[in-house]
This record gives C-alpha cells, structure tokens and sequence, in this order.
C-alpha cells in the first residue's frame, strides 16, 4: 500500500485495526499479542489502585514502571482466584528498580493474606534497598455491625 491508499483506509475505517485505541496486526487472531504500547513518560500520582484486585492477568512489571505511585493499594482477597497474586507483587519490585529515582512508595493491603504476608517476609530486604514501605493495619473501624482495618493517608 502506498500512504495515500493507507491515509484513505483509515478515514474510511478509522477504528479498524484498534483496540483500545492501539494499532494492531489484522492477520493475527490475538489482539494481545500484536499490541505496541506506545512509549511515552512515565505517570507520576500520588494514589494507584493495583488493577484487578491484584490479579496477574492484567498487571504486569510494565504497569509499574510506567504508572509510578507513591501509594498503591492491593485490594485482593480472593485466593482461589490468585488475588492478590505474588507475581504482581513481585513487578512491583521489578518495576520500581527500574525507576532510576528512590521515590518513597507505601503499599497498602486492604486484606491481611497469606500471599501478602508471605512476599512481606520473603522480599523485605529488597524492600528496604527500593524505598518502599508495607503498611499494616494498626486501626479498626467499627460501622453497625462491620468491623474492618483502616489505615489514614495524608497527601
């Protein structure tokens, strides 16, 4: 195709070949794996909720090194459905070694788990080297007949 003929394709057709907004190939089957991600600066916010209750199957190194938080929460409580999964926990390490600054990061769970506790004691050292800080719950609250852990941020 010469570009005029491709210019006209896309203004006929201008979605086609996206997803999400992002350039695909039409002969494979599989957007996922034809995907570029356009490369671009980093985010930088204070407060990131991990996607997918901390489930693998969307959050990858990748997430980590390109939205850079100084808080992310890890809301997953679901075990049998790998949330909150230790191979996110473990981009999160990867990602943030990656970040070329030592910016403080605080990780909050929202749910005391095993996976947590257990990448907790197993990675602390590397932690520790990354500037990044695991908050544990010290505060209950108590609303009618729901009691829950909480924990206050300040901005």
């Amino acid at each position: 195709h010469t570009e005029d003929e491709l210019a006209r394709s896309s203004h006929s057709n201008p979605g086609k070949n996206l997803v999400n907004g992002i350039k695909t190939n039409p002969a494979s089957n599989s957007p996922k794996s034809s995907l570029a991600v356009p490369m671009g600066p980093p985010v930088y916010v204070d407060l990131a909720y991990i996607p997918n209750h901390c489930s693998g199957k969307n959050t990858d190194p990748e997430f980590f090194k390109r939205v850079r938080a100084s808080y992310y929460v890890v809301s997953g409580n679901d075990a049998a459905n790998g949330e909150p999964s230790r191979a996110v926990l473990d981009a999160l390490l990867e990602g943030k070694s990656q970040w070329g600054e030592n910016l403080q990061v605080t990780l909050i769970p929202t749910h005391d788990t095993e996976v947590t506790r257990e990448w907790y004691q197993q990675t602390h050292e590397k932690q520790q080297e990354l500037n990044i800080m695991v908050l544990a719950s010290s505060s209950t609250v108590v609303m009618q007949d729901e009691s829950f852990p909480a924990c206050k941020i300040e901005f």
